[in-house]
């Protein structure tokens, strides 16, 4: 497979394909490919990881996408604003992404639900309890919200971030929360309660302008 990024602040991953190599994603993923790329849908990982799968807010059901014959092509856009980050995925060194940031992969790739050991972490962090974990081995693509920022952080090193932005980590980089100190900074600060305290060794992505922060700036009316 080979594959070529287009566009800039909606942007769209282009692959194509040999006869027999596939893709996976989730539904709705797809924007336009050849007619030579046939699509069949199935519980990815049994029963029990499609119910992980749901737990976690995606969908049951995950789509392969195959070339028949010659080559074929096939584009996944994305579905906001920001950027498409291709990740090289091997043994031993998998990747935790937050939940919504999965677009597709080359077949090899696996995709698990992935617990935050520490619960304050999940449900005070802003990136969730549940993430999904990418192992095995092939190309990933995941999808940020707005620019990304990269770290290698060494073992030991950490840094605090606002809720939401941590977009992805390698999984040796671990996770917990702080409370943000100071009655006045809690209450004036506009920062919220807590923040994410990630902390190597590993590298992470963050993203600049999640979501649900764009989401609640159009709420009040914000520009």
């Amino acid at each position: 497979m080979r594959y070529i990024l287009e566009g800039d602040t909606l942007p769209a991953v282009i692959c194509y394909l040999n006869p027999g190599e596939r893709m996976l994603t989730e539904k709705g993923a797809m924007s336009w490919m050849t007619p030579n790329i046939e699509m069949s849908t199935s519980m990815e990982g049994g029963l029990g990881k499609a119910f992980g799968r749901a737990f976690s807010g995606e969908s049951m059901f995950m789509n392969y996408y195959t070339c028949q014959s010659g080559e074929g092509m096939i584009a996944f856009a994305s579905s906001f604003p920001g950027r498409i980050i291709p990740l090289e995925i091997t043994q031993g060194q998998e990747i935790v992404i937050q939940k919504t940031a999965f677009l597709a992969a080359t077949d090899g790739v696996q995709l698990n639900t992935h617990f935050s050991r520490k619960i304050g972490a999940g449900f005070f962090g802003g990136e969730g309890f549940i993430m999904q974990r990418l192992s095995g081995t092939g190309t990933a693509f995941m999808e940020i919200d707005g620019h990304v920022v990269e770290y290698d952080l060494q073992p030991g090193q950490s840094l605090l971030i606002d809720t939401g932005h941590l977009a992805a980590m390698t999984a040796s980089v671990k996770v917990d929360v702080e409370s943000v100190h100071g009655v006045k900074n809690v209450m004036f600060g506009g920062e919220g309660l807590f923040n994410t305290r990630v902390t190597g060794p590993g590298h992470i992505w963050i993203q600049t302008m999640p979501f649900s922060k764009l989401a609640g700036l159009l709420a009040v009316g914000k520009k």
